[in-house]
């Protein structure tokens, strides 16, 4: 066997996972990118008002995705500190098929069919920051530079799942209605469950950590207990205000709802006792190491990369919503759904993905400019912000009475996908290589929660809209609700971009692969 790491073969066991992945994210991406368009049809939402059920379809689906993204808290927890990611990807696995079930048996059932939600987004989320991770521990110091290539496969494969979803499940909603359009998805669950238990005696595992008195909990927890002599306890009285906004933010729930509310609470305190954490960590110097304190630090910083990147993400996950929503109402064949114009987003990334690396990035390094992660994620957050100058200039036209053809959306989602596979696809393996070993698991779930918190700027922006005066703002604009809140993304992604790209210019890359 060769030793040298230019040659370091590809782990057997990986096909394993990415076979799992592909069935998985058919599994997902089929029942989300129809569950707008079945819940504006179906009997679900038969007491709301026609020209209501399209908000509240929206907002069901975004609340949805709030806990898909919330959930891989409790299971990067449950992984790092219990099971380890093998067990709670098994586990959670199975929990998400049920909730498939539940979406086929009782898609009638107002009660079965968001039980079912309710389920997805535990299964779902309990394992997505599991298994780019795991995959991750697959690899060491040995042959860590196939890791990025493996990543961008792994991207590349749950677009094709993504892209075969797009394409055949709309199909199936019309033409053999909403118990096999949930059903298929639910099959494809199964088997990717199937996939990677088959691969279980191939896989490296981790052994959990044991329990450390310098862990990133104990540091923090040390950090705002400690007392400085000469100093107060701004930092405990910051945290303790966050807990107190954080538990105002539920006297909310009648305007956002609860979904909402505890996102805005996590939100909260996560800033607030983050900020508290980063004013006064060095007083944990007194009782813990400094590569125990340099750690937390070093987490703190990639939260606030994290938390950067979240209104591309409100942006991102509307093209299941808003521009679904947009697309009814342009020109199309008879025999195509709106739906299915998702279909682009995959299959661009499966072009993007190798085009980027085998023609992009050598072309921008040999004209002198090196596209390290961070700059390729700063790119991303503004390309997403011209996607939505786009669809809301197609907008303001079709409010003006032009009939406008829906293959006008191919240029944002173009747009929209090339800031994906600069963010998202970069992303995984930044999260990953960022996080300190024992935390593998928390850190890929905080890397997840930036969707949840992305799509929680779009319930907030929502329900904005909602009031007489800001709607009366907006009239007064010319704009229609929908063009203004398309025009407001696009500005909240280039002042996003801003803020990226300067704190990206200070922060400094770690190598956090395990060793062979």
């Amino acid at each position: 066997m060769t030793t040298t790491t230019a040659a370091a073969p590809l782990p057997r066991q990986i096909p394993y996972i990415i076979g799992n992945e592909a069935c998985e994210r058919f599994s997902f991406y089929g029942m989300r990118n129809i569950l707008v368009q079945f819940l504006i049809t179906s009997l679900l939402l038969q007491e709301v008002t026609t020209p209501g059920r399209e908000a509240e379809a929206k907002d069901i689906m975004h609340s949805f995705m709030i806990g898909v993204y919330f959930f891989p808290l409790l299971g990067g927890w449950l992984a790092d500190r219990f099971f380890g990611k093998y067990h709670t990807i098994l586990w959670f696995s199975l929990v998400y098929c049920a909730g498939h079930a539940c979406l086929a048996l009782f898609e009638g059932s107002r009660g079965g069919f968001f039980l079912g939600l309710g389920l997805i987004a535990l299964g779902a989320g309990g394992i997505k920051p599991l298994v780019a991770s795991f995959m991750g521990d697959q690899f060491d110091q040995s042959n860590k530079h196939r890791a990025r290539m493996v990543f961008d496969a792994f991207y590349w494969i749950i677009n094709f799942g993504s892209l075969l979803a797009s394409l055949l499940i709309p199909l199936a909603l019309k033409n053999l209605g909403p118990a096999w359009a949930f059903g298929i998805p639910g099959i494809l669950m199964l088997a990717a469950t199937l996939v990677f238990w088959l691969g279980r005696k191939r896989y490296v595992r981790v052994p959990l950590p044991p329990k450390d008195p310098h862990s990133f909990a104990n540091v923090v927890r040390t950090a705002l207990l400690a007392h400085a002599p000469g100093q107060g306890g701004a930092g405990l009285m910051l945290a303790a205000c966050a807990v107190l906004l954080a538990l105002a933010c539920f006297g909310l729930i009648g305007k956002l709802g609860i979904v909402a509310c505890l996102c805005l609470a996590l939100v909260v305190l996560l800033a607030g006792v983050g900020g508290a954490t980063w004013w006064q960590l060095e007083r944990a110097r007194a009782l813990h190491p400094d590569a125990a304190v340099d750690g937390v630090r070093s987490v703190l910083r990639v939260l606030v990369v994290f938390a950067l990147t979240t209104p591309f993400f409100s942006l991102f996950d509307q093209k299941a919503s808003t521009w679904v929503l947009q697309g009814q109402q342009m020109v199309m064949p008879q025999w195509f759904s709106a739906s299915q114009m998702q279909a682009l987003n995959p299959a661009l990334v499966m072009l993007l993905i190798p085009f980027n690396n085998l023609v992009l990035y050598p072309l921008l390094r040999k004209a002198g400019y090196e596209p390290t992660a961070l700059r390729r994620m700063t790119a991303g957050i503004a390309f997403s912000g011209v996607a939505w100058v786009v669809v809301g200039a197609l907008q303001v036209a079709m409010d003006g009475g032009d009939a406008i053809s829906i293959a006008w959306q191919i240029l944002p989602y173009a747009l929209l996908t090339f800031g994906e596979v600069l963010v998202s696809a970069t992303g995984l393996e930044f999260a990953y290589s960022q996080a300190p070993p024992a935390m593998k698991g928390v850190v890929m779930s905080f890397w997840n929660l930036t969707t949840t918190v992305g799509n929680l700027w779009v319930l907030l922006s929502n329900a904005a809209v909602r009031n007489d005066t800001v709607t009366s703002q907006i009239s007064a604009t010319g704009l229609s609700e929908a063009a203004f809140l398309m025009f407001f993304f696009a500005a909240f992604a280039f002042v996003a971009a801003l803020a990226f790209g300067g704190y990206a210019r200070r922060y400094r890359m770690v190598d956090n692969y395990r060793l062979a």
